[in-house]
């Protein structure tokens, strides 16, 4: 009796870790379609100007939208994300030095790649905040794509991103942030954005952004590597902004220093918010005062 016991366990035992073998192996080879994936994208034409006012707008852009945050202010790149064993992403040199994209981007790139998320290879890219960028009116896309066409080259060269077998697996479970590109209809009709003013909607329009981590309602959300999310703030007047003065909000995007003295997270870009001119901080302040008050989220 003992050795058909233990015959039996062995068997058990032995279906159980093929189950398992079987799991991973569907894991891993759907998180390898989902990365290796191509998008098909119908390009818009955008007009991208050359003038010097068309440029320093763009520059602003990138400097508020965060381009310059991600990307180094040279926009020179950077190792951005690496986990030795599981996955390594730059975000990509994108002058047109050595290993910059700028090299071989034609307009159609920028578009793809900024407005839809997907790489000039079809492939969507990894750490894009195309979800925000997709709002972008053609005249700002435009300004932007001009200024990126004109900063000086910058040698930088990285390795293709590379995803282990655990972050496939992850991937493969739903473990990792969706891919931007999976979370735009990119065949829907151009949202029709707002003429640039102190309104409401002039601030949505700013404060796309602010939704990659403080969620579609603005009042939080998970945040952090997968296991280790804490909540972002609540900006709507339900959070603490609910508190704050106009010139309360001013002050911390200019200074990071909330009124009660407290220094904003280092993941909060606060210095590249504080960019934004009066009437574009007043616009976002008037947005933020306009949405429902709402319970902490994430």
């Amino acid at each position: 009796m003992p050795g058909k016991i233990l015959k039996w366990s062995a068997i058990i035992l032995g279906g159980l870790l093929g189950l398992l073998v079987l799991a991973a192996a569907a894991l891993y080879f759907l998180g390898s379609a989902r990365l290796n994936k191509k998008f098909d994208v119908p390009v818009e034409t955008v007009a991208v100007p050359a003038d010097a006012q068309a440029v320093e707008r763009g520059r602003h852009i990138a400097n508020v939208f965060l381009c310059t945050r991600c990307h180094t202010d040279n926009l020179g790149g950077e190792l951005f994300y690496d986990i030795p064993g599981m996955l390594s992403i730059p975000t990509p040199n994108l002058t047109s030095g050595a290993g910059g994209v700028g090299a071989f981007y034609s307009d159609q790139d920028w578009v793809r790649a900024i407005r839809h998320g997907v790489g000039y290879d079809g492939r969507a890219l990894f750490i894009m905040e195309s979800k925000a960028f997709y709002y972008l009116s053609n005249e700002d896309l435009g300004a932007l794509i001009a200024f990126l066409k004109s900063v000086p080259p910058v040698d930088n060269t990285f390795p293709e991103r590379k995803i282990a077998l655990p972050g496939r697996l992850m991937m493969g479970a739903g473990m990792l942030p969706p891919l931007p590109a999976n979370q735009i209809d990119h065949s829907a009709p151009r949202p029709t954005p707002p003429a640039p003013g102190m309104t409401i909607a002039y601030g949505e329009y700013l404060s796309h952004t602010c939704t990659e981590c403080h969620g579609a309602n603005l009042n939080g959300a998970p945040f952090g590597p997968p296991g280790q999310e804490v909540p972002t703030p609540n900006l709507t007047p339900g959070g603490e902004p609910g508190s704050w003065s106009e010139e309360d909000f001013f002050k911390t995007m200019r200074t990071g220093i909330t009124p009660n003295g407290r220094q904003l997270n280092g993941d909060m870009p606060w210095m590249y918010f504080g960019q934004m001119t009066h009437d574009e901080l007043s616009a976002v302040w008037m947005y933020l005062q306009s949405l429902p008050a709402m319970s902490q989220g994430g």
